[in-house]
């Protein structure tokens, strides 16, 4: 990419000053995301049922997907029954997701749930490289009951175990699971952003449709799954 349009050059000091004046604005969101994720810690919950899912290796009960930790995570992951390609920001977000192990020092688990049947969710995630373990709601109301229904969106659910029985702590979806992947952090420090036309950008700055630059869902299998393995 080459562009004519580019940031004011300035001498060190004047860089350093500006630096430092956005520095506050940006201590101040961390405090504000400190508080938010106080506020987080003191929710209620919601006790659940004891649903069953299927796993790699047969059905398994909410409970035992927890694998041993008090904590859980699911990213409930979109289905679109007999498309050879699921949904690109689905794949490209859970594609990130490579070493979840350091979760293990929380007592805490991260799964991917799909309403998918779980034959045909486990051979998707071979072709496209996913490293998360996966589970189905094909056959159990869990998907729905938790903001991922049949043909809906995607979802992010947090859950506690107390013993036998599992509750719902946290939610969300949208542009709420941004702060939770290093996709866009990373591409909002850079000069030119996400570069999507929706930004507020100097005029000038290089732009395009909102969502041309993430990776479809090919693009992904090309960099990570099966064959690029091969």
């Amino acid at each position: 990419m080459t562009t004519s349009t580019l940031p004011l050059v300035a001498d060190p000091e004047t860089w350093q000053r500006e630096l430092d004046a956005l520095r506050v604005r940006e201590k101040a969101a961390t405090r504000e995301l400190d508080a938010i994720a106080a506020q987080r810690r003191r929710l209620p919950m919601v006790e659940l049922p004891d649903y069953m899912l299927q796993g790699a290796d047969g059905p398994v009960r909410l409970i035992d997907v927890f694998d041993g930790a008090s904590q859980l995570i699911t990213y409930h992951h979109m289905w679109h029954p007999g498309a050879e390609w699921q949904c690109g920001g689905c794949t490209g977000y859970t594609a990130q997701f490579t070493r979840t192990d350091f979760l293990r020092k929380y007592d805490a688990r991260f799964v991917i749930v799909t309403q998918g049947p779980i034959d045909e969710a486990l051979a998707y995630r071979e072709k496209v490289g996913n490293q998360l373990d996966w589970y189905s709601t094909a056959d159990s109301a869990f998907g729905a009951d938790v903001g991922a229904p049949p043909g809906g969106g995607f979802a992010l659910n947090v859950f506690l175990r107390d013993g036998e029985t599992a509750y719902r702590t946290w939610h969300t979806n949208g542009r709420g699971t941004e702060q939770l992947s290093h996709t866009f952090p990373f591409v909002d420090i850079l000069p030119y952003g996400r570069q999507e036309v929706w930004q507020d950008s100097p005029a000038g700055w290089p732009q395009s449709p909102t969502y041309e630059k993430w990776l479809g869902s090919e693009e992904v299998a090309a960099l990570y799954g099966t064959e690029a393995r091969a």
